[in-house]
């Protein structure tokens, strides 16, 4: 069933910031014909949706069946963004509610060093057994305090460093409204967007992979979402 693929093709084209003459000059088509298809008026031959695939790095059956257009108002400003280099203390927590046990902890830390507006960041976790997840339910969360420049960590506690790394970047309004939804089909879009733009993502040691940062602005909760590139 080809319900999704002119809304997919629209939303592939938005993410390489490519306008529908453009789109069409690649493909030897007319501006004309790249509009029909994605109203889903007419559709593309194979030959083009091979084109289409190839073009958009994706698979066939993503760009024919599957909804890839999970972007609505809650999501903004995606984009490639260097990330300066900072120092960071860290706090790793496995529960069933290990976000809010990591976060707590590492507010108290900031009020303990006298930071009176800690930054705060944070990620999955993913080093745990079958057991702990299917049985216990449990996750994991890493919490990390960016540490400002002339404040001294408490004894015991590992300083760690992240050098300067450019970041793939999603903001989410209101990210608490549907966590378990929103959150996740960030790093859907922005994983899109990456792939979409030939751009690859670094599982480097001295980078963190992916991480969220959580502020308020307005009155309005919002959330970056980061994942690292080469």
């Amino acid at each position: 069933m080809i319900m999704s693929l002119g809304q997919n093709l629209q939303f592939l084209r938005k993410m390489r910031r490519m306008t529908q003459e453009e789109l069409s000059e690649k493909l030897a088509v007319s501006r004309q014909t790249v509009s029909k298809w994605e109203l889903d008026a007419v559709y593309p031959e194979m030959e083009k949706v091979i084109e289409l695939c190839e073009l958009f790095n994706c698979s066939m059956d993503q760009l024919i069946r599957e909804n890839m257009n999970v972007v609505d108002d809650l999501y903004s400003n995606i984009r490639c963004e260097w990330v300066e280099p900072f120092q960071y203390l860290r706090h790793i927590v496995i529960s069933t509610d290990p976000e809010t046990d990591a976060i707590e902890h590492m507010k108290r830390t900031a009020a303990e060093l006298g930071i009176d507006q800690p930054k705060l960041i944070g990620w999955d976790f993913p080093m745990l057994s079958q057991e702990q997840i299917n049985v216990y339910n449990m996750h994991g969360y890493a919490c990390a305090l960016i540490l400002p420049e002339g404040v001294t960590p408490p004894e015991g506690m590992e300083v760690l460093a992240q050098q300067r790394q450019q970041y793939a970047a999603i903001t989410i309004r209101d990210p608490f409204s549907a966590p378990f939804t929103t959150i996740p089909n960030a790093y859907k879009v922005l994983l899109t967007y990456m792939k979409a733009n030939g751009l690859r993502g670094r599982l480097q040691k001295d980078a963190i992979e992916c991480f969220e940062k959580q502020y308020t602005a307005g009155g309005v909760t919002w959330m970056d979402v980061f994942i690292a590139m080469e």
